[in-house]
C-alpha cells in the first residue's frame, strides 16, 4: 500500500505538471464533465481511430484531485482500445468502492494511489469526474 507521502507526491506532480492538460484540436470525441457539488469542470478530448484511443487531453478547472485523476486516466488509456479503456474505468470505479482485487489494482498503475479517496466522501466525485466523462463519451459514441 502506498504511503501518504507517495500519494501526495503523485497527486501533486499530476496536478502541477499535467502531461495531458492542453487543447487537442483534432479530437474526434469531446465531452464536458461537471461536478456541480464543487464546481469542477473539465472538457475531455479524445482522438479515436479504428477503436483505439490514439491521443487524449483535457482542459478546464477543478481541484487537485479531479485534475490529477483525469491526467492519470489519460496516461492509462492512450494507446488502448475503447474496450480496454472502459474496462479500466470499471476497475477504477470499483476500486473507489473498495471492490477490487490486487491484480485489478495493479492494472490502474499510478491511478491506484486514489484508492483511499473512498474515505473522503466529499472528494469521490472529484476523483471519478474524468472517468465518468470518458465512460459516457465512449458509450454515447457506440449508440
Amino acid at each position: 500500500m502506498p504511503s501518504n507521502t507517495f500519494y501526495n507526491e503523485i497527486l501533486t506532480d499530476h496536478n502541477l505538471h499535467p502531461g495531458h492538460k492542453h487543447d487537442l484540436p483534432d479530437a474526434n470525441l469531446v465531452l464536458e464533465g461537471v461536478n456541480p457539488s464543487c464546481g469542477d469542470d473539465i472538457w475531455l478530448k479524445l482522438k479515436v481511430e479504428d477503436g483505439r484511443i490514439t491521443d487524449g487531453a483535457f482542459v478546464g478547472d477543478g481541484c487537485a484531485i479531479s485534475q490529477a485523476s483525469a491526467d492519470m486516466m489519460l496516461d492509462l488509456i492512450i494507446g488502448k482500445s475503447e474496450e480496454e479503456a472502459m474496462k479500466l474505468a470499471e476497475i477504477f470505479l470499483r476500486m473507489i468502492k473498495g471492490e477490487v482485487t490486487d491484480e485489478e489494482m495493479d492494472q490502474l498503475e499510478e491511478a491506484s494511489v486514489l484508492k483511499d479517496i473512498s474515505h473522503m466522501p466529499a472528494r469521490v466525485k472529484c476523483a471519478v469526474l474524468g472517468w465518468h466523462t470518458m465512460e459516457e463519451m465512449l458509450k454515447t459514441e457506440k449508440e
